[in-house]
């Protein structure tokens, strides 16, 4: 006969294979999802866009090294242009919830073009919503990071808000997308 050993390794490896089996359909199950999610942002307001007489862009009197205790980069370079916006948030994102979604990081970044570089983005603002019931909102808000240009690229610069998702479910791959939302421009002149 089969010692108990035996047995106990034949049900485990039983239970174990029923269970991969359960999450590969699950991380299937997510392909058959066609999500539909909206959003408008509008900006409300240019709290601030200004240069100091020396060349750096700030806010009064906060420095860049206040924000960064430990420096892992350079500091923003003397010609860098700063923008903080006040911004209105809407978005529905139910649809990008199944039953196998644990939560949904979001967030709203600024692409732009430069000379030097083809693609620009910049993180304004960002959230995690933990579920389904939390993923239709209206957020007002100043943005959460600082605008900043590595040079003065940003006078009268036309740009897109996207707003970007990953979905990260509890099994399976986790994917990503966003929704561009173009037309806007920032002012000609610091302020």
């Amino acid at each position: 006969m089969h010692s108990f050993g035996f047995r106990a390794n034949a049900v485990l490896t039983f239970g174990i294979t029923i269970l991969a089996l359960i999450c590969a359909m699950a991380s299937i199950s997510d392909n058959f999802n066609s999500p539909r999610p909206s959003s408008e942002i509008q900006i409300l307001n240019i709290n601030w866009f200004q240069k100091q007489p020396h060349g750096n862009d700030e806010i009064e009197d906060f420095q860049v090294w206040d924000v960064v205790p430990i420096c892992l980069f350079s500091p923003i370079d003397a010609t860098a242009a700063m923008v903080s916006l006040t911004m209105n948030i809407t978005a529905d994102l139910q649809s990008l919830f199944t039953w196998n979604t644990k939560q949904v990081f979001v967030f709203v970044a600024a692409e732009y073009e430069t000379p030097k570089n083809a693609l620009n983005q910049v993180s304004l603002w960002d959230a995690i919503i933990p579920a389904k019931e939390h993923a239709k909102f209206w957020v007002q808000t100043a943005n959460k990071y600082r605008f900043v240009d590595q040079g003065s690229n940003l006078r009268g610069k036309d740009f897109n808000l996207t707003l970007h998702w990953h979905v990260m479910p509890k099994t399976g791959k986790m994917f990503a997308n966003k929704l561009v939302i173009p037309g806007y421009r920032l002012p000609e002149e610091y302020r």
